[in-house]
């Protein structure tokens, strides 16, 4: 076998353009570890952020879900055309293709939830729709990848794991849940318990990206044209989920949420999701696309809050209003208020 440049040496399949390494004991050891220790941290980090959730503001979403539904619109509907269309486009192998549409097809991920505070989103939005995205890819993941994946594949050999998606499901609410009922009854101490969270959420999202590094720094060396996708297609996420949120008329803080929401997917499902349906063969053609899309999520993620705090400050300094404050007085003759109310500023 020919190694040249680009495989390592002990890589256990090769085929001159990505290598899959073989699974160590340490390295299975160190990646069981991690994963437990990470688990615990999300599940701290969710319960803090639950508690910048109000119920009434939650609840509000649920009985009026036109906010929800822009959210389901870009999730399922934005996420996978996109994929679609750059599997298209760069006329990749069928089986690339059918990786960059799983990612497409995926829920959204609680990566977004600690992004969204941090860019002064609505968190009410933002966990209202990572959880009915999560429960809603139960039934949407199938029928997405039936629809687009029937050129390359046969949606039938993808293998969708429903107890994963249950288990981030719980591993969503449960804290949450809990971090409501701590603001709902001492809001004090959630907001002390906020300001621990948020601050622990950005931390845990470096160590998730730079854990994923350690762990697969051996399959790094993929087709050059999924690290464009992978580059492209968070961008395309954010920026299609921004506008699609302010054609229907919302504020600022609430596009923020939305472009979040539809760029940030659970790319740890779709890990478990290609493991389980390819061949070792198959994996060395697609196998780190996730980790591609995760990184650049996160980076793109980062580009976007450092450029928000960067103009907020602007704007402080300037003694300017933000275009929220602008969007507010405006909102109430808006007949898009009229019609959706489950997107007014302010619920009381």
């Amino acid at each position: 076998m020919n190694h040249l440049n680009t495989c390592l040496a002990n890589a256990a399949i090769c085929n001159g353009s990505s290598c899959v390494l073989p699974e160590s004991n340490s390295n299975y050891i160190l990646s069981v570890v991690l994963s437990t220790v990470l688990t615990i941290l999300l599940a701290m980090v969710m319960f803090s952020m639950g508690c910048n959730v109000e119920v009434k503001k939650f609840l509000a979403h649920l009985r009026r879900p036109w906010g929800i539904f822009v959210g389901f619109l870009c999730q399922f509907g934005i996420m996978p055309l996109t994929g679609f269309i750059l599997s298209v486009a760069f006329d990749i192998l069928p089986i690339q293709a059918v990786v960059v549409l799983i990612i497409g097809c995926c829920p959204g991920g609680t990566s977004s939830n600690i992004l969204a505070y941090w860019v002064d989103g609505d968190m009410d939005l933002s966990v209202s729709m990572t959880t009915c995205s999560t429960l809603l890819a139960l039934g949407m993941m199938p029928l997405c990848l039936f629809i687009y994946t029937k050129m390359w594949a046969d949606a039938g050999t993808i293998i969708i794991p429903y107890d994963s998606i249950g288990i981030s499901l719980v591993a969503l609410v449960v804290p949450v849940s809990f971090g409501m009922l701590v603001n709902h009854k001492w809001p004090q101490k959630a907001k002390i318990i906020l300001k621990i969270g948020s601050i622990t959420g950005i931390i845990l999202i470096v160590l998730i990206a730079v854990v994923g590094g350690i762990l697969y720094q051996g399959s790094w060396v993929i087709s050059p044209k999924l690290w464009i996708i992978g580059t492209i297609f968070p961008i395309a996420g954010y920026s299609l989920g921004f506008i699609l949120a302010r054609i229907a008329g919302q504020p600022w803080h609430r596009c923020r949420t939305v472009a979040l929401e539809t760029g940030m997917q659970n790319t740890q499902l779709c890990s478990t999701i290609v493991q389980l349906s390819f061949t070792p063969e198959q994996l060395t053609h697609m196998f780190t696309f996730p980790l591609i899309y995760s990184v650049f999520q996160l980076a793109f993620g980062a580009l976007f809050l450092g450029f928000y705090i960067a103009y907020k400050k602007c704007y402080g300094k300037n003694n300017a209003e933000l275009p929220e404050i602008e969007d507010s007085k405006t909102t109430s003759e808006s007949s898009l208020y009229k019609m959706n109310g489950g997107f007014q500023p302010d619920e009381k």
